[in-house]
Parts: C-alpha cells; structure tokens; sequence
C-alpha cells in the first residue's frame, strides 16, 4: 500500500490495495482518519460489487436511500446510479448529475455526512471530477466577507435544479417551482460551520442549491455568488480527479465542493454513489 495527499488543500490518494486489505481494521481505520483530516480519499482499481460498496459505506455511518427513487439499483436502495448508458433501450441511471459546483444535498434539512463512489465504468480522458475544500474557499474570502457572513444563514433549495418530470407536463415555469418548492421546502443551514473533525472554519454556500443569504440584498448576495465561483474557478486550488477503471472515492459531503466535467457524445460513464449519514 501505498498514500499520498494529492494537493495542498484536499485529499489523499491510496494505491496498491485488494478489496481483502482495504477491509481490514487498521487499513479502514487509516482511510477514515484521512477522510476525517483532509475531506476526500481516493483508492485507486479496486474491484466492488454493489453489496460490497454498500457494506463498506456501512463502517463509516449508515447508508439512506437517495433522494431520487427513479434511479436508485434496481436491487440496491442505498445506491444511486449515475449513467448515460442504456440497456434495451431504457436508461440505466440518471444522466449529468452535479454539473455544477455544489455541496452533496445541502437543500436537505439534514443532508448525509459522506459520499461513497466507486467508477463503475469510467472513461480516463474526460468525465473528470474537481474537488475544492470549502475550509481552503473559506480560508481566501476577503476579510470584509468574513465579516460580513459571520451568524448569517444560508437558505437551501432544490428548485433551481430540479428537473422536469411527468407531473410537470403542462405546468408553466412558476408552477413547476411553486410545486417544487411545496415538495422539497426551502431550508436554512449556517453560513459559515465549523468542521468537528478539524475544528477548521469551512464555507457551507453554492449557487446552485442556494437561493440566498438570508439578510442580504439581491445584489450583494449576486456578488456573493460570483466571489464564491471566482474562489472555486481558481486551478492552484483544486484537485482533478481523472477516473482510472474502478476507483473509489470517498468524501464529506459539507466540507468538499465538487463538480462534474462533461463528456464528449457517444462517450459511456456509470458510477454508483452511496450516500451516508453520520453514525
């Protein structure tokens, strides 16, 4: 075995390891207190089933079925399956799923603590994924932000990225997120949080699944919103992961802001993601 942090600011990287020995205690525990310490963990080529994937989600909290029952395994609830592949001509999962910078269900009163995905089949020259730790964006906010966003709350909501499902059809745009809203109720986090595992100040807001900083006006929170873009654009302070066959990926959920790159037509990509919630 073989570890490694992958960038200043995020993530640790683990090569070498069989299923056998990734699962054994002092192997698993390493892995965790990496999660812990630097927010995301990636183990290179390693072969899992999805009962397996489930099980060793399992050792680091409780896996929840997702949010989304549509496209969940068709034998396992706990995992969501994220694919442009079809089988018989029906889609095996949901396809572009987080192409936008975000924290994992932060619209959730109570989102889960971890992801757990394992690259199914993954193209290696596209379909990257980018991390950015919400500590290091929190770290580079300009003082008067600070300021500025300390005892603020953030308001969540699922609206501007819902999409449109038979329910919908003939509704115009307002009903659509009027009934969205009336489904999946905006709701408040803290706009700045403590990390309890690093004690680390870290940013909880992304434009895509935040309507607002409660308090402020429509142009300072516009502002806002670009500031945070502007932080997680910057490439000194993201870490690019190019998926080889297999690989697992772990990371907490409020601490890690990700994004997914897009692929290139007739380019096929299933991963299976298992959301945790803290034990």
């Amino acid at each position: 075995m073989h570890k490694r942090d992958l960038t200043p600011f995020i993530g640790v990287e683990y090569t070498g390891l069989s299923h056998d020995e990734l699962t054994t205690p002092e192997v698993f525990d390493d892995i965790v207190a990496s999660l812990h310490r630097r927010d995301l963990v990636v183990v290179r080529g390693i072969d899992l089933s999805p009962r397996q994937q489930i099980d060793l989600a399992a050792r680091i909290g409780r896996p929840v079925p997702f949010l989304l029952a549509d496209w969940r395994h068709p034998e396992f609830a706990e995992i969501l399956v994220s694919s442009n592949e079809r089988e018989a001509g029906r889609p095996v999962g949901i396809e572009r799923v987080g192409h936008f910078w975000h924290q994992d269900s932060s619209f959730d009163t109570d989102p889960a603590a971890y992801t757990v995905l394992h690259g199914v089949n993954v193209p290696q020259d596209c379909g990257h994924t980018v991390f950015a730790a919400a500590s290091d964006v929190y770290d580079r906010l300009p003082h008067e932000w600070k300021v500025l966003l300390e005892d603020r709350v953030g308001l969540h909501t699922l609206t501007k990225q819902q999409r449109i499902a038979p329910e919908h059809v003939g509704l115009s745009i307002a009903e659509v997120r009027a009934l969205v809203a009336r489904q999946y109720p905006p709701v408040e986090h803290p706009v700045v949080r403590r990390d309890p595992h690093t004690g680390l100040r870290f940013l909880y807001a992304a434009r895509a699944y935040m309507d607002r900083v409660v308090g402020l006006d429509a142009n300072r929170n516009e502002a806002f919103f670009d500031l945070v873009d502007t932080l997680l654009a910057d490439p000194e302070h993201t870490y690019t992961h190019r998926w080889t066959p297999r690989d697992l990926l772990l990371w907490k959920t409020a601490t890690t802001y990700h994004v997914a790159t897009d692929l290139p037509p007739g380019v096929r990509r299933t991963v299976h993601r298992v959301s945790v919630a803290a034990a």
